[in-house]
């Protein structure tokens, strides 16, 4: 694993991750739920990202490795748990990496309806897969100028939103809180839909712990990670806050779904017909660049689980570039196998579920992460090598504990919502199978080993 990616890539690598088609089409269903309140939700996301990223910073330069948290959690909470936190991860995106390419295929369809939906998807994933096994910096490359378009777009978004709201373009005249408190008020449903709709929160936001997956092949961790934290926290929350806030200021929450974006929903609402089609071409290099970000993390995680003994050891083969090929080709024709059957049902609740399914999984791999840097300070502590660290979480306990009790009561909440139980059950066995599995192979080499001894 070479250390070949530089500190904006590190930066923009993460955000790829973030900004995908989830967030320009999953947005939809928010603010169906929740109305215009879905801001707090986003900024309540917000202090969970922080606080799971000020947690993995810490123990990113303390111990810059190949696949972060699952080897975290391996060495400060338990081996069991993090198999299962592993593959959960690799579950998390394998399912949720063919919907951006669906998603993609789609709108290649739209431009050229001769070639099927399906054929464009697998286009894609060619396409990524070889950018993924070339070198690691040719990789960042790619994804940073991917990013690159997705930022100039939504800072377009809210350069035109504001002149929308002070009346500057269109026929409307001065908006300012009209739509935003109207129909029904700022919580139309409520503000307990802030919290049911946390998961689809939780997703959008996935794609920052590739920070930590990517810290074994930064060129300088101690400065980059620290760095590349504090960074992408506070441009993500600027990035989906910022326009969040002005998008249901001038766009009816009613008028939100998942059947297009609602940012060119919105756009088109005020005859910025031009605009809203370039919001397509951005929802395509979204959809690419979340790929090509989540077959990154993917691949490490798994390449991780097989240096752990938790996964098959030729998942751990390296090629001539120092890339984890196997563990690449692996998850990929995964994906492959999910497009062919996700493309049986293309429905809106199924889309709603893969987004569900994929928060719960990936809220399991930040409670590690916040979990494993609490054990890690313990750990510390008990050594009195606390201050050697050369980075710290601020305020520890109470981000830590935040990042980890905020997203179990969301969790809960969510399990005891009967639209989206169902997903959690799923999220539950992926999670349980790996970890018991995991747990007869140890007993099994455990039983091995002795039988040799004795015959000794």
């Amino acid at each position: 694993m070479n250390r070949g990616l530089k500190n904006r890539h590190l930066q923009l690598i993460s955000l790829g991750g973030v900004i995908g088609s989830g967030y320009f089409l999953g947005t939809g269903y928010i603010l169906e739920q929740a109305g215009p309140a879905a801001v707090l939700s986003y900024l309540l996301g917000g202090a969970i990202v922080l606080c799971v990223m000020l947690c993995l910073a810490e123990l990113a330069v303390a111990e810059p490795i190949a696949g972060s948290f699952v080897t975290y959690a391996r060495k400060y909470i338990n081996p069991t748990w993090a198999c299962g936190v592993g593959w959960t991860y690799w579950v998390t995106w394998v399912t949720y990496v063919p919907s951006e390419m669906i998603a993609a295929g789609i709108i290649m369809n739209n431009f050229v309806p001769e070639v099927s939906e399906l054929w464009w998807a697998i286009l894609f994933c060619l396409l990524v897969t070889v950018v993924n096994l070339f070198q690691v910096d040719k990789f960042g490359e790619s994804e940073f100028w991917l990013a690159i378009i997705k930022i100039i777009a939504l800072i377009a978004f809210s350069i035109v939103g504001i002149m929308i709201i002070l009346g500057l373009i269109g026929d409307q005249g001065y908006l300012g809180t009209t739509l935003l408190l109207g129909s029904g008020g700022f919580a139309p449903n409520g503000y307990w839909a802030i919290i049911f709709t946390m998961t689809i929160i939780l997703v959008n936001f996935q794609g920052t712990e590739i920070i930590g997956l990517a810290a074994g092949e930064c060129e300088d961790p101690e400065k980059s990670i620290p760095l590349a934290v504090r960074n992408v926290t506070w441009r993500i929350i600027a990035l989906y806050i910022i326009p969040i806030s002005i998008l249901v200021s001038i766009l009816p929450w009613d008028r939100a779904g998942l059947d297009e974006s609602v940012f060119a929903v919105a756009l088109a609402n005020y005859g910025l017909d031009k605009f809203a089609a370039f919001f397509s071409f951005v929802v395509l290099t979204a959809a690419l660049s979340c790929t090509n970000s989540g077959l990154y993390g993917t691949s490490r995680a798994m390449y991780s689980l097989a240096t752990l003994g938790m996964a098959p050891k030729p998942l751990a083969k390296l090629n001539k570039n120092g890339m984890p090929q196997n563990s690449v080709i692996v998850t990929i024709a995964t994906c492959w196998l999910i497009i062919l059957l996700y493309s049986l049902d293309t429905s809106e609740m199924a889309y709603t579920y893969l987004l569900s399914l994929s928060g719960f999984t990936g809220a399991v791999a930040w409670i590690s992460i916040c979990w494993s840097q609490y054990n890690f300070r313990k750990h510390c502590r008990a050594r009195k090598t606390e201050d050697r660290l050369r980075y710290k979480t601020p305020l520890f306990p109470f981000v830590t504990l935040f990042g980890i009790w905020a997203q179990v009561f969301c969790l809960v909440v969510v399990a005891a919502t009967p639209d989206l139980r169902e997903t959690i059950y799923l999220g539950v066995i992926s999670l349980i199978i790996p970890m018991v599995l995991f747990k007869i192979g140890t007993r099994g080499r455990k039983k091995r080993k002795k039988r040799i001894l004795n015959k000794c």
